[in-house]
């Protein structure tokens, strides 16, 4: 019964970074499999044009960052230089030279040197990091400011055609995931490349044979780390699987748990989440134990090139070649020198997530838009709520039409039901009505002007909509009736409720009007909400309505009181029903029979049921039919 949680474009958890081994991103940058890009140059080329407005920034980074490393790497030298001075002072004590003492003012002098240069490196650490907050802040602003106005400019086609998980996942997780990197990972590579390049000056000029030595150590390190990332690799993959395997059984059986309960599936329950808990173990125990590995094999590894650098350094010095206090510093630029490497791999990993994190974004970006505006768009003052289809034809695949040749003709308010089983068109019609997909042929006027004409939003505001499915967000009950229109004072808001049989149970509440609704609005009842988008739709005072069977998730005693408040709203507009039960749409002006994409019969209800056509079939089969009621559609 166990699923898999759906992935996003094949990548689970797309946009997150996640950890390498021992729970950082591992040595050398291995670890978790890595989500890559389809086309990394053009990718990041791309990504680079939205830094290209901050190219002055981006130098005042790149120098500060240089200027906070030579700071730092300079320091063991000078370190060294007081070791060296701390070594001849006590060597020649014990040799016994005359006046010989140990030579604390210039220590000291070192000391100073030394906190100033770390108190200077720090100083401009700081001053990168903060112009590039200021530059990733901004420019991952500037990038959710794209996403969002982009998001609003797609067609609904786009949103059907995906899950909610998928949008979200590109537009949050994805471009947090760039804001990270910009943040962190960009001004560690430019530290990283600075502080390699300047360990390796100061080495050679130490020594060049002890550096061959860190040199030639150092693949040794790569080649292991490389093989046991490659191997946990594998079980990093089938931790993950069986990770999404327990998440799916778990939301499964969570959300199922009454039916589960029910039909007392519960053991064979508990026996899948085990088997798949053990497989978790398995992957879990073995990735972690070899990828643990690396890290006290690096150690080992680079503990014999201490060793190596050790003797060569101390046979250096007792041939005068450098100073005791060179060999210090050169242990700590040994030290210097393998962090950046395993820091760059890192970072190497972490922006190739980040471009395929951007390319998902920047798909968004790209996706086709909806018909712009019209140019001399018109505007419709007072709508009155004519509507006609005149040879309209549209289907969501071009070669696969769903409406085809339809005509209607609705008369400013009329109350129209459009029935019909399901996948006939119903919604599609509302649809196409509210400009949410494109005709490909024909043309609807509302009040005798060709929709195309209005912009979407002067479009949208001729209509109320009541659904099945109520939508309330987590606010209060006065700011959810208030939605329906903009600057709607109290009294009007009340009114509203009043209208909508929804004033009484309101007062009734604690908090009243100001009570807060909970994130799914579960601390009323579904009549409750359903009377509070009926106040919504009042309040909105709209010209046309579109009615979705909004009584039949509720008992009979709510629906009456429901279908009174439809009733108050319905008066002098226009009403679009898309009916359910045919019961509740008797006293309809006009019923349009659907079926497959097509109006096949249109008439009120006694000449519907007079024709003995399909909307007769329709009706006597929730009457009369063996089953009892039925809902249609």
């Amino acid at each position: 019964m166990s699923r898999e949680p759906k992935k996003q474009d094949g990548v689970p958890g797309a946009g997150t970074r996640r950890p390498g081994p021992g729970g950082g991103f591992g040595p050398m940058g291995m670890g978790m499999p890595v989500q890559k890009a389809k086309d990394f140059r053009g990718t990041l080329r791309r990504l680079i044009g939205y830094l290209r407005p901050y190219k002055l920034q981006l130098l005042s980074v790149l120098l500060t960052a240089m200027i906070s490393t030579v700071f730092a790497i300079v320091s063991p030298k000078i370190m060294g230089k007081a070791t060296t001075k701390l070594f001849e002072g006590l060597m020649m004590k014990l040799k016994g030279v005359p006046g010989a003492k140990i030579d604390f003012d210039y220590i000291g002098h070192i000391i100073i040197l030394l906190i100033g240069l770390y108190l200077m490196s720090a100083l401009f650490a700081y001053i990168q990091q903060y112009i590039m907050a200021g530059v990733a802040q901004k420019t991952v602003y500037n990038l959710r400011n794209e996403v969002e106005e982009k998001l609003n400019r797609l067609p609904l086609k786009y949103f059907d055609s995906r899950t909610h998980g998928e949008i979200l996942s590109r537009a949050v997780n994805d471009v947090d995931n760039i804001s990270s990197t910009l943040q962190q990972s960009l001004t560690q590579l430019i530290t990283s490349v600075v502080t390699l390049i300047g360990v390796i000056v100061m080495m050679l000029s130490i020594s060049p044979l002890m550096t061959l030595i860190v040199v030639v150590t150092l693949p040794l390190s790569f080649i292991a780390t490389a093989k046991i990332a490659k191997k946990s690799q594998q079980f990093f993959k089938g931790q993950q699987k069986s990770l999404g395997q327990l998440n799916g059984h778990v939301e499964e059986m969570y959300t199922g748990h009454k039916v589960i309960k029910v039909f007392g599936h519960e053991k064979k329950s508990i026996e899948q989440f085990e088997g798949i808990n053990e497989k978790l173990y398995q992957a879990g125990w073995k990735a972690q134990f070899v990828s643990g590995m690396i890290m006290p094999l690096m150690s080992f590894i680079n503990n014999i090139g201490y060793v190596l650098v050790s003797v060569a350094g101390g046979i250096l010095v007792t041939k005068k070649a450098i100073e005791i206090g060179d060999i210090q510093a050169f242990i700590q630029y040994t030290r210097q020198f393998s962090q950046p490497i395993a820091q760059t791999a890192s970072i190497a990993n972490i922006i190739q997530s980040t471009v395929a994190s951007a390319e998902r974004v920047f798909e968004i970006l790209d996706e086709t838009e909806e018909i712009p505006e019209a140019v001399d768009a018109l505007v419709i003052d007072s709508p009155k709520g004519d509507v006609a289809f005149e040879n309209v034809s549209f289907g969501y695949k071009e070669t696969e039409l769903l409406i085809e040749d339809m005509n209607i003709e609705v008369e400013r308010g009329q109350k129209v039901a459009i029935v019909g089983p399901t996948g006939a068109g119903k919604t599609t019609l509302i649809n196409l009505l509210m400009r949410f997909y494109e005709i490909n042929e024909g043309r609807i006027l509302i009040d005798g002007i060709d929709i195309r004409m209005l912009k979407r939003a002067h479009l949208r505001s001729f209509f109320g909509m009541v659904l099945q499915d109520t939508w309330l967000f987590n606010s209060s009950i006065r700011d959810n009736i208030a939605y329906g229109r903009e600057g709607a004072t109290e009294e009007e808001i009340i009114s509203a409720a009043q209208a909508a049989n929804a004033d009484h149970f309101i007062r009734t509440l604690p908090e009243g009007y100001d009570t807060i609704l909970n994130e799914e609005a579960s601390n009323i009842s579904q009549g409750q909400k359903q009377l509070l988008t009926i106040a919504r739709a009042i309040l909105a005072n709209p010209a046309i309505l579109i009615l979705d069977e909004a009584t039949s998730s509720v008992d009979t005693r709510t629906e009456v009181q429901i279908q009174r408040a439809m009733n108050h709203l319905m008066k002098g507009r226009t009403s679009f029903i898309i009916a359910h039960r045919l019961s509740t749409i008797r006293d309809a002006d006009l019923i349009l029979v659907m079926n497959n994409g097509s109006v096949i019969e249109k008439g009120n209800h006694a000449e519907l049921l007079a024709s003995g056509g399909f909307y007769a079939d329709l009706y006597n089969s929730q009457f009369t039919g063996s089953g009892g009621i039925k809902n249609v559609g």
